[in-house]
């Protein structure tokens, strides 16, 4: 039977769910956010393109086998589903937030029975009862940031990346509830009853994911240095080394480095009279 597969059909996850497919060598065909359904080439799975807040639900209910979506939005639901990969996008914060010009600087200073205007109602609940705060909560499914300006809200939780939309409307964040990214999450029934596929699936979107935040690092390298060069490029076992033909004094080095590390790694290596370096991306990295 065919494992079914939700994916965002929009928003911040869209684009880039597709695109870890992909690497993951799962061809979509006619992939498209007018479309419900997507086939993949010679492949037993069918692709769902549904809005990330309803991919929980469905997921929950068995219409698809696993979807990926936010963490924000799994914890939101509160319903019962297996996270099976952790991702590495669609990083962001839900804060709780209020006006610049108040003299609220914690959670602590926030009146009982204040107004939150929010699309998270039960994180929000959550949150605000378990540190013994009374407050009323607006549900809103847009432009939560202007609600404190036009007398809806008195505070905002909303979902935040960099901040700046928060201090556009003037708004200054006082706590952070949850973090979030992207997750591939399972039907608990499917992961019994389809445990090979779901595996397999599994473990070729994380070997996608490991692969994000690195590099493949390629150099010739005098042998005198090798131990130098091992202190700050361990890899992941190691530098792989080579001999070169017709050179006792330099071989060559392959090695995996983090994405953040390589621009001193290249100065590190030069310094020590590395020549021919090479950096390449990694699409997938299976153990």
């Amino acid at each position: 039977m065919a494992l079914r597969v939700a994916l965002p059909n929009k928003g911040r996850l869209s684009e880039r769910s597709v695109q870890i497919m992909r690497q993951a060598g799962i061809e979509i065909e006619d992939g498209s956010e007018r479309k419900l359904f997507a086939s993949v080439k010679e492949r037993d799975l069918e692709i769902m393109f549904l809005r990330a807040q309803d991919i929980v639900r469905f997921v929950h209910q068995g219409v698809v086998d696993a979807g990926i979506t936010g963490k924000d939005l799994v914890l939101e639901a509160d319903l019962d589903v297996v996270t099976l990969v952790e991702l590495n996008y669609g990083y962001c914060r839900l804060v709780v937030a209020v006006p610049e010009n108040t003299n609220i600087n914690s959670v602590e200073e926030i009146k009982d029975n204040s107004t939150v205007a929010t699309s998270f109602p039960n994180l929000t609940q959550r949150f605000f009862s378990r540190i013994g705060k009374k407050v009323k909560i607006s549900i809103v499914s847009g432009a939560t940031e202007v609600t404190p300006h036009i007398g809806v809200a008195d505070l905002i939780v909303d979902l935040v990346s960099t901040g700046s939309t928060l201090r556009t409307h003037r708004l200054k964040e006082i706590a952070t509830i949850v973090e979030s990214n992207a997750v591939l999450i399972g039907n608990k029934e499917s992961v019994k009853n389809k445990r090979k596929q779901i595996d397999e699936l599994s473990a070729a979107i994380k070997s996608v994911s490991d692969a994000e935040n690195k590099k493949y690092l390629m150099a010739d390298v005098p042998v005198k240095a090798l131990d130098e060069i091992k202190k700050f490029l361990p890899g992941i076992a190691g530098p792989t080394i080579m001999n070169i033909m017709g050179r006792d004094d330099v071989v060559a080095i392959h090695v995996v480095v983090d994405k953040d590390k390589v621009y001193d790694a290249v100065i590190r290596l030069k310094s020590l009279g590395a020549t021919g370096i090479l950096i390449v991306p990694i699409d997938r990295m299976v153990p």
